[in-house]
């Protein structure tokens, strides 16, 4: 029974959220993922999406992990572990293999070998690989394949884009979650998994961008003809919202953020003028009345700043405007109101918010869009795990899967941090 289990750890700034799914059969037939828990616990040891404090780290993520176990009933042993932070870097590379066999016939180790021939870039000191995720195959010349494996040819190419870390952070990252008793089945780039979660293969085939606003980073995902485009971690987040809030009421961060959660919004015209906000029923030592108008000029300001560096990106990928299936945003900033709005004018492109498709649940945690990540991490775990024999999307979550056993080196370093 374990083995259907799978475990999603989302480590962020603002929290430590963890999400645990048990394969079910589907009404359609064929298997799901149906959701028995979701956790959220504060978050303390982590900024920027990286851990600052070990000690403080590992009791937050013990304490979610707690919560957890007791919530589903369920032992939990090992996790799909999500990493992020402005420190991941991804860049395009290409591999190129001739195919030895004298019928010709291309197979999954000369897939696996072009693979591995695109590893080989010549990565930043001290940075690792995540991911090597394959975007399309060319064979002969014939570009745009998707699947070569049974075709004929002698010449075998691969672009893919590779996603790397700082490896003391990865280090860090997997210290904190070993010392908690949980086994790492693999780091996954958090954007990645959250975009598994929230869109669907037919968005991903039109050109889509998903953005996760997170407290202190917002990362963002392109995705066109079914392959990842361009990914992106930005210094920036609802956080800075919140500080925002604080400088211009002259008032602490802890009512900052209280006046964010219930009174802030991204479309001052919405607001009457006379519309007024009291600090006192919010945690201010003393009555301290401010308009609520100021306060949504104040939020919409820093909100446009975020979709402005989110739009230069999509500038720099010349897909700015140009994305028919539009921007899906989550993350718990997406809980701003009139951010949809916003985003709407801001990008000139259709604007949804990002909650779990593809699964059930009877927990109401499940679409908050704060959750999207740890979800996401669930449906990663479960189409490596359960990849075989699948085509299209399968296939290539079981080429990482393949990767990822043959990153030996990286799974050392997970070993040799175990306590």
């Amino acid at each position: 029974m374990s083995e259907e289990i799978y475990t999603g750890l989302d480590v962020g700034t603002y929290a430590i959220r963890v999400a645990v799914g048990r394969l079910v059969p589907s009404p359609e037939g064929g298997e799901q993922i149906h959701m028995i828990g979701a956790v959220e616990v504060p978050s303390a040891g982590v900024n920027k999406g990286t851990i600052t404090n070990l000690e403080d780290a590992v009791s937050s993520i013990s304490r979610a992990l707690e919560q957890a176990e007791r919530i589903t009933g369920v032992p939990l042993s090992k996790a799909w572990v999500g990493i992020n932070g402005s420190h991941i870097l991804s860049q395009e590379s290409r591999g190129v293999i001739g195919v030895g066999r004298s019928d010709g016939e291309i197979r999954d180790e000369d897939v696996e070998r072009s693979i591995e021939a695109a590893r080989t870039v010549a990565t930043p000191t001290n940075y690792e690989i995540i991911h090597v995720i394959p975007k399309s195959f060319t064979v002969d010349g014939q570009r745009g394949v998707k699947d070569p494996v049974g075709m004929n040819g002698i010449r075998l190419e691969v672009d893919a884009i590779i996603i790397q870390g700082l490896g003391s952070q990865i280090k860090n990252l997997t210290k904190a979650v070993y010392r908690t008793g949980l086994d790492i089945e693999d780091l996954v780039f958090s954007i990645l998994a959250t975009a598994e979660a929230v869109v669907s293969d037919r968005q991903k085939e039109l050109g889509v961008c998903v953005v996760n606003i997170g407290a202190s980073t917002t990362s963002l995902v392109v995705y066109e003809e079914g392959d990842v485009l361009h990914t992106a971690v930005l210094p920036i987040g609802s956080d800075h919202v919140t500080s925002d809030i604080a400088i211009g009421l002259r008032t602490s961060i802890e009512v900052a953020e209280q006046v964010k959660l219930h009174y802030a919004t991204c479309i001052p015209e919405d607001v009457q003028k006379k519309e007024e906000i009291n600090l006192g029923e919010l945690g201010a030592p003393e009555e301290e009345i401010v308009g609520r108008r100021f306060v949504a000029d104040i939020t919409e300001a820093r909100v446009q700043e975020i979709f402005e560096h989110v739009d230069r990106e999509l500038k720099n990928i010349d897909r700015s405007g140009m994305l028919p299936a539009g921007v899906v945003l989550t993350g718990g900033g997406a809980k701003l109101s009139g951010i949809l709005d916003a985003a709407k004018s801001a990008f000139r492109l259709p604007v949804s918010l990002g909650t779990p498709i593809g699964v059930t649940s009877v927990i109401d945690r499940v679409n908050d869009p704060s959750m999207s990540t740890a979800m996401g991490l669930v449906l990663w775990g479960h189409h490596i795990r359960g990849s075989s024999g699948r085509g299209g999307i399968g296939q290539l979550f079981s080429k990482l899967g393949d990767i990822n056993k043959l990153s030996s080196g990286f799974k050392k370093i997970f070993k040799s941090l175990k306590p």
